[in-house]
């Protein structure tokens, strides 16, 4: 009997088998009969791919047993290290006896008993005042104040009295220096003027001798044509507005079969394990610390301080400075902003030099100026006639008979009713569960009713 896979079970197209990557199954020799290629091209063997010569890209460690022996190791000799014996310190023992502390010093220095010195300055004898002392010290009576009299200056009185008069001297450079007019160098450049020639200019060219003169023939020019407007309404129709003018019809049907929604009728309990088993408790409220009301203390408050009650005020004058006081000059004069540099060189008055212009050979055209060019003076002007289109009018079909919206398709179209695919269910009804193979196809035999003989 033959076997069913369950891609061939499957009639919506959405299950299939699934294939593994590697063969996990044992091999059952059957092929897999869902592609076209596998049953149009057979397999010829084991036929394996070629192989690559190319070196694989792998480290090659040494097979044999690493040595952990180095150059230091082999060249080093380990000795014998003996541990130096310590030397214990013996144990102190105190001397029995007295210490003798006596120094040279104390043998051979000899003390003696000294007495304090007697001061030598007499004592001070306080002296009842009795009167007002008047005494001349020797300083003042060996150094007396002589009369010296003010040396008189050396100076030499200043004569000099400032001129009422302006200088009207001149100076070696005003007298040895002659203004001179100023000329411009002369030029070596050679003028750029044009020398005429006295011969008349022979203005023929060979396109003026070569050409023939030929008498032209009057153009023909149509007359231009006045426009006449048209007495007829303008037509703003296009051809989607002639061609659709909004026939009445019918709403299309829809052919798709109506869509049921598989609900259950059982209702829906909203308790769940979270809310069976944590139910909410009563949480009391915080509770608030009052606060004491503020009293504010009875009687009046003392302000003063250990400053305020120990100070005591004095009366006092102020400092005289010491520094002398200065004298400043009072001087009613006007200031003299005059020097001999300002008289002696006046400011002089001087005046740009102009620009050496040359005078223009060429002299500006005159009148006004005439834009006439010459395509203006050769340019004839034609009249235009519109092309006549040749485009046949678009004349609407109207017609009063019902739109038709019939299509093929609504024709055509017969509803089936939706079949549940075999292949969903985990055992298909009418199939038993045969074998895998090795490419992970499952295959299951068709039940075939069994006829009971009468």
């Amino acid at each position: 009997m033959r076997s069913w896979c369950l891609c061939q079970i499957c009639t919506c197209g959405r299950h299939h088998c699934p294939h593994g990557t590697t063969r996990i199954y044992e091999n059952s020799g059957t092929s897999c009969p869902t592609t076209e290629y596998l049953e149009k091209y057979p397999t010829y063997g084991n036929v394996p791919p070629p192989q690559s010569l190319k070196p694989k890209q792998e480290f090659r460690a040494c097979r044999g047993k690493m040595e952990g022996i180095t150059t230091f190791k082999s060249d080093y000799r380990p000795y014998e290290i003996v541990k130096q014996p310590r030397q214990v310190p013996e144990e102190y023992k105190p001397k029995q006896g007295e210490i003798d502390l006596g120094t040279t010093y104390k043998r051979d220095f000899n003390s003696y008993k000294v007495q304090p010195v007697a001061i030598v300055r007499p004592l001070e004898r306080q002296q009842a005042k009795q009167g007002e002392l008047d005494t001349v010290p020797t300083y003042k009576d060996d150094y007396r104040a002589w009369g010296i009299q003010k040396m008189d200056l050396y100076k030499p009185e200043q004569t000099y009295h400032p001129p009422a008069v302006k200088f009207g001297n001149s100076t070696t450079f005003q007298d040895d220096y002659v203004p001179r007019e100023i000329q411009p160098r002369q030029s070596f450049k050679p003028s750029p003027v044009i020398k005429r020639s006295t011969v008349p200019f022979n203005g023929d060219t060979s396109h003026r001798l070569d050409y023939v003169p030929y008498q032209l023939e009057f153009k023909f020019s149509r007359p231009k044509e006045v426009y006449k407007p048209t007495t007829q309404p303008f037509e703003d129709l296009t051809t989607h507005r002639y061609d659709f003018q909004g026939l009445v019809g019918e709403s299309a049907k829809l052919c798709r079969p109506p869509y049921t929604r598989v609900t259950q009728n059982a209702h829906f309990e909203g308790s769940t394990e979270f809310r069976e088993s944590f139910q909410p408790w009563e949480i009391p409220p915080p509770a608030v610390k009052k606060t004491p009301e503020y009293v504010p203390p009875t009687g009046t408050m003392q302000l003063n301080s250990t400053s305020h009650l120990d100070y005591v005020p004095y009366q006092t004058k102020r400092v005289v400075p010491i520094r002398p006081v200065s004298q400043k000059r009072n001087d009613n004069f006007p200031f003299q902003g005059k020097s001999t540099t300002k008289e002696d060189f006046p400011a002089w008055e001087s005046c740009r030099q102009g620009l050496i212009k040359k005078q223009q050979q060429i002299p500006n055209p005159s009148g006004k100026f005439d834009g006439w060019t010459t395509f203006r003076s050769h340019y004839v002007p034609h009249e235009l006639n519109p092309t006549q289109s040749c485009k046949p009018v678009h004349a609407p079909v109207k017609s009063s008979a019902p739109f038709d919206d019939t299509t093929m398709y609504c024709l055509e179209y017969t509803p089936k009713k939706r079949e549940i695919c075999p292949a969903s269910f985990p055992s298909p009804p009418g199939y038993v569960f045969e074998n895998t193979n090795s490419r992970g196809h499952h295959f299951f035999r068709k039940i075939t009713p069994t006829v009971e003989a009468s």
